[in-house]
């Protein structure tokens, strides 16, 4: 120390400076990490004691952690009154009575992997399943002259829209139950339906409906959708039961056999895929495992209609969906009720407008999806999508006009699918995977957003057929000074109303279509395109339809009024 003080008084200010520097370095310093001070869910759940029972079970099943990280969740959460009333139910006190994978079932039934607002609720299925992998439904109810949101047709909505920092979280008045019955013994236990069970078990289809889904290997297209009616609709139609269903419809008189029109009359209300209203009400043609059978279906304001067609000039009057009790989901499909009896129709050749957007890995971007105002592009991998192929590995685009009918130049809807690069090496031989198109013959419809350099020529297949005309992405339409008629019979129509000079749509060709189903649409460019190739709709019109009319409404979701 004093060898310390016997230096200059320059050399001791500067040694003292260097040994508190050196301190100073060895001290933790406390550093903000994150300027976002809003709660993520686990933390909002330990701060709020109305919740505090949810927040033990995201304890007890090990979600909190999960739930607590970064991301963007919707947690429909129920009060502590609610969870009191589920552990009633199931004659436990508390929660630790409860097995814990039932508890993780329930945990996964109320999230879900995005965030969705109340703005993006219909009357129907949300777009995004629950982690369970059941999806939830919501619609609106009216309680002693107050209106709500219900979710599953059993809890109400108390709170909605609360922001947290990692999603948003909606309260509810009651735990969601997780639908563990199949279609069978869901249709079974309802009283109302004695005789269409019955009808079930004599076909054999009651077998087919009590299997189970394997959730570790089977998806989507393994469940199904039922179509069932009650006794009061048999009874109007004039069957008391069992014995009177069999005098009307087995032709054979055997109910097993797939020939006998009993067993038919049960496929055709059996469709395949889970199908919830939101799928029926944009199906015009519904596929059933009746062979080669289809129902017609048609929204007529809040109604679907089944079956409804005019033919020869005459309405023939459709089957209503009762919508109430519909959208009821079983642990391998889902049920819907059938408001009267009805019966296999032959139908007949029908338009179907198959927007190349409107692939169900687009529609779940519900932030985006036709959205006005939304980003106007969003790609997605090629690994995503199921109905959709194609050759190499770059994304493909949703785009669209951020407006929403703002901007003239978008075709239908306000928006196309858009490739980067349409060419060898990138993605060409993209393939779709078309609606149900009833058998028949129809002229085939592509419609495009056409470019001015960088683009070129384009061939068309229908289930691996090459069709007569290709696309020239260079060609725009002209929009006034050849008549319609005329340009219709070269080939080409203004398919959107406004029209466009943008806008440009090509006959390629007429197909015979030999069974009903679905089919496969391929698009081959022929050359090395540099720029964007932009698709709009493919038309499969009858051949003895009108091909001009209706139009589309240009950046709308309908059709244009006919002149």
């Amino acid at each position: 120390m004093k060898r310390l003080l016997r230096l200059p008084s320059l050399l001791r200010f500067t040694l003292v400076f260097l040994i508190a520097l050196v301190f100073q370095n060895c001290t933790e310093q406390k550093i903000k990490e994150s300027t976002d001070e809003t709660l993520n869910i686990t933390d909002y759940l330990r701060d709020t004691e109305e919740y505090s029972m949810f927040s033990e079970l995201l304890e007890i099943t090990n979600y909190a952690p999960f739930m607590n990280t970064y991301g963007t969740y919707t947690l429909f959460l129920p009060t502590n009154d609610a969870m009191k009333e589920y552990l009633k139910d199931v004659g436990a006190a508390s929660l630790k009575d409860v097995p814990v994978a039932d508890l993780q079932n329930i945990v996964k039934l109320h999230i879900l992997n995005q965030k969705i607002n109340t703005t993006a609720f219909t009357d129907g299925k949300i777009a995004t399943p629950s982690l369970y992998g059941q999806f939830l439904v919501t619609g609106a109810t009216n309680k002693n002259g107050e209106s709500s949101t219900t979710v599953n047709k059993t809890a109400s909505i108390l709170k909605s829209n609360v922001e947290v920092g990692n999603g948003v979280i909606h309260v509810i008045d009651k735990v969601l139950r997780v639908a563990d019955k199949t279609l069978a013994q869901t249709i079974e236990q309802d009283t109302s339906l004695s005789l269409f069970t019955e009808a079930l078990k004599i076909t054999g289809w009651y077998d087919v409906l009590n299997k189970p889904i394997d959730y570790t290997t089977n998806d989507i297209e393994s469940y199904l959708t039922v179509l069932a009616q009650n006794n009061d609709a048999f009874k109007a139609a004039g069957i008391n039961n069992i014995e009177e269903l069999k005098a009307k419809y087995s032709h054979l008189h055997e109910p097993l056999n797939p020939k006998d029109s009993l067993n038919l009359f049960v496929s055709y209300r059996i469709l395949p895929k889970l199908q919830y209203l939101a799928d029926i009400a944009i199906s015009p043609a519904l596929v059933t495992k009746a062979p080669l059978e289809v129902i017609s279906a048609k929204l007529d304001k809040d109604v679907i209609l089944l079956n409804e067609e005019v033919f020869n000039g005459v309405l023939e009057k459709g089957v209503a969906i009762v919508r109430e009790k519909s959208d009821l989901t079983a642990s391998n499909g889902v049920l819907h009720f059938a408001e009267a009896n009805f019966a296999i129709k032959k139908r007949l050749p029908a338009p179907v407008y198959f927007d190349f957007c409107d692939q169900n890995e687009f529609r779940q971007l519900t932030s985006v999806f036709r959205i006005p105002g939304a980003a106007p592009k969003t790609s997605l991998a090629k690994s995503l999508f199921k109905d959709v192929t194609w050759d190499g590995n770059d994304p493909i685009t949703y785009f669209k006009d951020a407006a929403r009918g703002g901007t003239v130049g978008f075709g239908w809807h306000g928006d196309c699918l858009e490739l980067l690069q349409f060419r060898d090496g990138r993605v060409q031989n993209i393939a779709f995977k078309t609606p149900v198109i009833i058998k028949g013959k129809y002229k085939v419809w592509i419609s495009y957003r056409a470019q001015t350099t960088k683009v070129g020529l384009v061939k068309v297949f229908f289930d691996g057929v090459e069709l007569p005309r290709q696309i020239n992405f260079l060609e725009f339409v002209n929009t006034s000074s050849i008549p319609e008629r005329v340009l219709e019979s070269q080939g080409y129509k203004r398919h959107v109303q406004p029209t466009s000079s943008k806008m440009n749509c090509r006959l390629v060709g007429t197909i015979d279509v030999t069974v009903t189903g679905r089919h496969t649409l391929t698009l081959q460019s022929q050359s090395a395109f540099t720029g964007q190739t932009w698709l709009d709709v493919a038309e499969f019109r009858p051949v003895d339809m009108d091909q001009l009319y209706p139009k589309f409404d240009s950046g709308g979701d309908g059709f244009a009024p006919l002149p």
